[in-house]
């Protein structure tokens, strides 16, 4: 009973996190020129257009009955035609890190959430305490999902922001390391740890801080 207690407290600000994710990086591409995420009726918050059986159900669900430390998981990729918009090499950063922005905006409105819920409702509350628990599961998970998705590695948005970044040269030539991508982020989500250096946890340790600190002025 209590890991379906549990079960219901992440599934809500999962979908939220990764859905809102998504639609913010359609949403900026769309006004950047691409209409490819609007077209495809990617702009909405209806579940069944953004949930990946595998990435938002399966994977997350399974951690979570397992009582792993490690919470992941993800939604379809929001299409994009790099080509398509204005700017191609700066846009294409801009519309990476409407994702982790969108994250960390997320984060602020459950904080701000919280303080509402608080204030209305009685704190020994059933209802309240699972609002709660919803809401510390949310902000833990949009900070992490900001700075997971900050790695520089492509496909990541934090590989694009570097591709936008780097001179056009360098920059077709980062690029090119994306075919590797997927191999890559096996070695450091998975391999990497097993040997004893955990490139990524080191990383979110680095930037989730800096984004809790933020938090803080909403507190």
């Amino acid at each position: 009973m209590s890991s379906i207690y549990t079960l219901t407290t992440w599934v809500i600000p999962l979908l939220l996190c990764v859905i809102l994710h998504e639609i913010a990086h359609g949403y900026v591409a769309l006004k950047l020129g691409d209409k490819t995420a609007w077209l495809m009726g990617r702009l909405t918050l209806d579940p069944r257009k953004h949930i990946d059986p595998i990435g938002s159900l399966l994977v997350p669900g399974l951690l979570l009955l397992s009582g792993s430390k490690m919470l992941f998981g993800w939604a379809k990729p929001v299409p994009v035609d790099f080509n398509r918009l204005n700017h191609p090499k700066r846009d294409m950063g801009l519309v990476a890190l409407a994702g982790p922005l969108a994250n960390v905006l997320l984060a602020i409105v459950f904080v701000l959430l919280g303080r509402l819920i608080l204030f209305i409702l009685p704190v020994d509350n059933h209802l309240t305490l699972w609002l709660l628990e919803n809401i510390k599961n949310g902000i833990g998970l949009s900070l992490v999902l900001a700075c997971f998705n900050l790695l520089p590695i492509l496909p990541m948005d934090g590989g694009r922001v570097v591709a936008s970044l780097l001179p056009r040269n360098l920059s077709i030539k980062y690029q090119e390391s994306e075919k590797y991508g997927l191999f890559v982020l096996i070695g450091v989500l998975f391999l990497l740890p097993a040997m004893g250096i955990d490139i990524v946890g080191w990383f979110i340790g680095t930037l989730y801080p800096f984004f809790a600190r933020l938090l803080n002025i909403f507190m």
